[in-house]
C-alpha cells in the first residue's frame, strides 16, 4: 500500500469515527416518518469524507488541504448558526414581554383568557399550540412550559406559573401578567445593557482572528511568500491547521463566555 493510500485510509477512518461517535447511537427513523436530523446529515458528511479520502489517495498534501478546508467551512457555519440562534433568542426575549402586555390588554378589555391568547398567537405564532390548548380546554400551563424550551423563550415558564396560579386561586390573570411583564421588562433592559457591553469584546475577538490574514497579505506583498510555505510544506500545513484551529477556538471561547454572561 502506497503512502498516499495509507494516509487517505487513515484520515477517512478517523473522520468517519468522529462523525459517527457521539453521546449515543444515532436515532432510528420512525416508521412512516421523516428521518431525524442527525440521520439526514449523515449522508452529506459521508459524501464529503469520501471526496476527501479520494483526494488524499491521489495526493496526501491535497488531502490535508481538503480536510483543512472542510474544517474551516464547518467552523464558520457553526459560528454563523450560533449567531443566528442568538438573534432568534433575543427576539424571543422581547416577544415574551410583548405577549404579556398583549394578554393583559385583551383581558382588561373583557376578553376571555382563551380569546386573548388566540389573538396574541396571531402576532407570535410560536404560542399557537398554547392558544389551541386554551381553546380546546387543554393544559395551557404545560403547553407554555414546553414552548419555553425554545431559544430565548425561557421566560414563558414565568408566564405559565402566573397562568397556573391565577387558574387555581381565581385571582386576576391580567394583574399577574402585568407584574410579570414589568419584571421581564427590567430583565430585558439589563440584558440589552450587558449585550452592548459585550459587543466590544466580540468585535475585538473577531479583529484578532482576522489580523493573521492581514499579516500574511503584508508578507506576500513584501515578497516573503508565506503562502508557499503554508500550502507547500508539511510544517506549513501543520502551522496553518493549528492557526486556524486556535482562531476558531478563540472565537468560540469568547462567544461561550458572552453567552454565559448574558444568559443566551
Amino acid at each position: 500500500m502506497s503512502a498516499g493510500v495509507a494516509v487517505a485510509v487513515a484520515l477517512t477512518a478517523l473522520a468517519v469515527f468522529l462523525v459517527l461517535r457521539g453521546p449515543g447511537a444515532l436515532p432510528a427513523a420512525p416508521a412512516g416518518g421523516p428521518a431525524p436530523p442527525s440521520v439526514r446529515r449523515l449522508g452529506p458528511r459521508l459524501a464529503i469524507l469520501a471526496v476527501v479520502g479520494a483526494v488524499a489517495a491521489s495526493s496526501p498534501r491535497a488531502g490535508v488541504l481538503a480536510l483543512i478546508a472542510v474544517g474551516v467551512v464547518t467552523g464558520a457555519l457553526r459560528l454563523v448558526r450560533r449567531a443566528r440562534q442568538a438573534r432568534v433568542a433575543a427576539a424571543h426575549h422581547s416577544q415574551v414581554v410583548e405577549l404579556c402586555d398583549a394578554l393583559q390588554a385583551e383581558l382588561a378589555a373583557g376578553q376571555t383568557a382563551a380569546q386573548a391568547l388566540d389573538r396574541a398567537a396571531a402576532d407570535w405564532p410560536l404560542v399557537g399550540p398554547a392558544a389551541r390548548a386554551a381553546a380546546s380546554g387543554g393544559d395551557v400551563t404545560a403547553s407554555l412550559r414546553e414552548l419555553a424550551t425554545e431559544p430565548g423563550a425561557g421566560s414563558l415558564r414565568v408566564v405559565a406559573a402566573a397562568w397556573q396560579v391565577a387558574h387555581r386561586t381565581g385571582h386576576g390573570l391580567a394583574d399577574a401578567l402585568g407584574r410579570v411583564a414589568d419584571d421581564l421588562r427590567a430583565v430585558e433592559q439589563t440584558r440589552r445593557v450587558v449585550a452592548g457591553e459585550l459587543a466590544s469584546a466580540r468585535a475585538t475577538a473577531r479583529l484578532l482572528a482576522v489580523l493573521p490574514f492581514l499579516a500574511l497579505a503584508m508578507g506576500a506583498g513584501a515578497g516573503a511568500e508565506p503562502w508557499a510555505f503554508l500550502l507547500g510544506h508539511p510544517a506549513g500545513l501543520a502551522c496553518l491547521a493549528a492557526g486556524l484551529g486556535l482562531a476558531w477556538a478563540g472565537l468560540a471561547w469568547v462567544e461561550a463566555i458572552a453567552r454565559g454572561v448574558d444568559g443566551g
